[in-house]
């Protein structure tokens, strides 16, 4: 897809104020500092729409990038960084939980995790949590390109039997360096769009 048009619409803590124009849209979840920014920034050829920031922890509400006038990507907050107070933690789940549990307009949701490390505790209870909404998932794969080529069919297998992967849930692996798998992305994206 060419995105001539990104922006961000708004930073939202509750369902008053998601945007109102029923557009489709894209969640993406993931760890903190998974590059979840890297990403969306990789596929919609910016910079710096999506913050990248060195300090987890870093997004605390439900960003809207409006792509195309067509659709929202959507990042939640990250999750498993130990510096978020419990309160905050429980303030962030709430919070997911209305946006899952209620959104009509979410059509798939982006679990990115790191295909260098084995998914954590958090990614496999993050993709339970999706699932039981009944949401497919495209667990995207990242920093490919810090991995040798002959080892990448066994870092996806791993990740596939860590996650238990339902077989209509795609994973993709991706380099936001080298944009290895953008295209792939923007494939399985469009059949959600």
């Amino acid at each position: 897809m060419k995105v001539t048009n990104a922006e961000i619409v708004i930073s939202a803590v509750s369902k008053k104020q998601y945007p109102g124009d029923q557009l489709p849209e894209i969640a993406l979840a993931g760890r903190s500092n998974v590059g979840k920014s890297s990403f969306i920034n990789k596929l919609i050829n910016r910079k710096n729409l999506a913050r990248t920031s060195s300090k987890p922890g870093k997004t605390q509400t439900l960003n809207f990038y409006k792509i195309n006038d067509l659709f929202y990507f959507v990042d939640v907050p990250g999750y498993g960084y130990a510096k978020v107070s419990k309160k905050e933690r429980v303030k962030w789940g709430r919070m997911m939980e209305e946006y899952f549990q209620n959104r009509k307009t979410l059509k798939a949701v982006i679990l990115v995790t790191d295909i260098r490390h084995e998914p954590t505790r958090d990614d496999v209870q993050m993709y339970d949590f999706v699932k039981y909404f009944e949401l497919p998932v495209i667990v995207i794969a990242t920093k490919l390109d810090k991995i040798p080529k002959g080892k990448r069919q066994a870092y996806l297998k791993r990740a596939r039997e860590t996650l238990q992967l339902e077989a209509e849930d795609a994973l993709l692996p991706f380099s936001a360096e080298t944009g290895e798998g953008k295209d792939e992305a923007w494939a399985l994206l469009k059949t959600y769009l």
